[in-house]
């Protein structure tokens, strides 16, 4: 017994009852997060879409994603954590549901889009107030939780996404839109403004001098750029992969089990990972990442049953656990208290780019040159990712190390 208690209490160490609140509306919305993975197949089976013209319907959820992370980080800083959570958790559900009722090609345009904006737009914010409530030592911790709390969730709604689509495609729209409005009614009722009184003062310059700011850190877009390369890869998994294992047989159940080990396996090991990261070489681990991703899309190219086909997905699954740690924390760990919000946002907008590019470029070389050259160029970027990684990482320590006024050795250890 006492032995379980203090494993409990180093895993709750340091995140304080706000940031659980935030957990448990992260599950709740994320256990119906049934739209965005079946997007694609339900545009083309239920509209009549052509591949590739729903690959750049579902690019406009990223162009969407991408404004939004811009928008949503500076209005994090100017108006407060919580205001942008709730703007996006009460306008998001709206814009599910008429994308669900949308017919016309326009309208499916426009609703995505707009989707894509208010869906993402809580992100900066989240990742914002978990730099407010938790400290630094203990931050892969809470961002590794988080996102294990995003595929609890996401573990079980595949599966249950794709037994629904056997019924009527638009419960998948309805059941997504009801659990980010209760997200919503989590943060009105029980998650207060976590801003620091000195970062709402000296977020109040102007725009311009922000974005000098911005300027002179040259390694937050670096990694941000890596990470748009990043995400590009991870997003054939949304995209192109339901349609090749469609071109090979399988079904939307089957997609929706092969696909449910990525949250499966998150929930698994996403923990134990998450308290080991803490004392890995993060731009090592993050290179490792970056291989393991590209080394799983890359074996789809082999895959043509369902047990491969899952297979894959778990070699992937492994570097994006050891990313959705680590990635978020350098961020927050070079980011001034008073961007914290923009920081957060300009890192998330790689995300929401890449689910523009990711789309248009994966299903443009899948129609065009066969899935075979789309596994095979993962796998390539992959490489150079690995190596961007490494060489980021000594400019990387010395600017952490002057931040925190530390030897280089202590800023890689952290």
């Amino acid at each position: 017994m006492s032995n379980f208690r203090s494993r409990f209490a180093a895993f709750t160490q340091d995140l304080p009852p706000t940031y659980w609140y935030l957990w448990l509306g992260t599950v709740v919305n994320r256990l119906g997060g049934f739209v965005v993975p079946f997007l694609t197949l339900y545009l083309t089976s239920q509209r009549a879409i052509t591949p590739s013209r729903a690959a750049l319907m579902v690019s406009f959820f990223g162009a969407g994603s991408f404004l939004s992370q811009l928008s949503g980080g500076e209005m994090t800083d100017r108006l407060g954590r919580r205001p942008v959570m709730l703007m996006s958790f009460f306008i998001a559900p709206i814009a599910m549901v008429i994308l669900g009722l949308a017919e016309s090609l326009w309208l499916i345009m426009l609703s995505t889009l707009t989707l894509g904006f208010f869906t993402d737009l809580y992100r900066p914010a989240v990742s914002a107030s978990i730099t407010d409530l938790v400290p630094a030592a203990a931050r892969t911790r809470a961002f590794g939780y988080l996102y294990w709390a995003i595929n609890l969730g996401a573990a079980l709604a595949p599966l249950i996404a794709g037994f629904m689509t056997h019924y009527n495609y638009f419960l998948l729209f309805l059941g997504d839109a009801l659990t980010t409005f209760i997200f919503g009614l989590i943060v009105l009722a029980r998650i207060p403004e976590t801003q620091p009184k000195e970062a709402v003062r000296a977020a109040r310059v102007t725009l311009h001098t922000r974005i000098k700011q911005l300027g002179q850190e040259p390694i937050l877009l670096i990694f941000t750029f890596l990470t748009l390369v990043f995400g590009t890869i991870y997003m054939q998994g949304n995209v192109t992969l339901p349609l090749d294992m469609q071109n090979h047989g399988l079904t939307p159940a089957d997609y929706g089990l092969a696909i449910a080990v990525n949250g499966a396996l998150i929930v698994l090991i996403t923990l134990q990972v998450s308290k080991a990261a803490e004392r890995w070489p993060r731009f090592s681990a993050m290179a490792v990442s970056a291989l393991l991703l590209g080394l799983g899309f890359g074996l789809t190219g082999l895959a043509r049953t369902l047990p491969f086909y899952a297979f894959t997905v778990a070699v992937w699954t492994l570097g994006e656990i050891i990313a959705a740690s680590l990635a978020p924390t350098i961020i927050s760990d070079l980011a001034p208290v008073e961007l914290r919000g923009l920081y957060q946002g300009i890192f998330g907008s790689a995300w929401g780019l890449s689910f523009f590019i990711g789309p248009v470029l994966g299903g443009l070389v899948y129609e065009q040159y066969g899935s075979i050259a789309l596994w095979a160029g993962c796998f390539a970027l992959s490489i150079l990712l690995f190596f961007g990684y490494l060489a980021l990482s000594a400019p990387a320590h010395r600017r952490l190390a002057i931040k925190t006024d530390q030897p280089v050795q202590t800023a890689e250890s952290q």
